[in-house]
């Protein structure tokens, strides 16, 4: 079950998530051209581990697994991925 960055996110981008992410999976890192450009940051379904280190760690409660995404947060998901895409 893969990890999604919610809205929740938009205003703050703290980067935390980031630097404990064993498999490099969350983007853009503030070090990134991108990191400017975007409201938030978003995890890479194909490389997220499920290990839960970068939900811990978030100081807006802004990650969530997939299947426990609050509904007005579903669209998440969605730009989660096409983040990616």
């Amino acid at each position: 079950m893969t990890y999604v960055i919610t809205t929740l996110c938009i205003g703050s981008k703290d980067a935390s998530c980031v630097e404990v992410c064993p498999v490099d999976a969350i983007h853009p890192a503030p070090e990134d051209e991108a990191f400017e450009a975007v409201e938030q940051l978003f995890i890479d379904p194909r490389l997220c581990i499920d290990c839960d280190a970068c939900r811990t760690v978030c100081p807006m409660e802004a990650i969530y697994t997939k299947a426990t995404v609050p509904p007005d947060q579903a669209a998440s998901v969605r730009e989660n991925a096409a983040f990616y895409t």
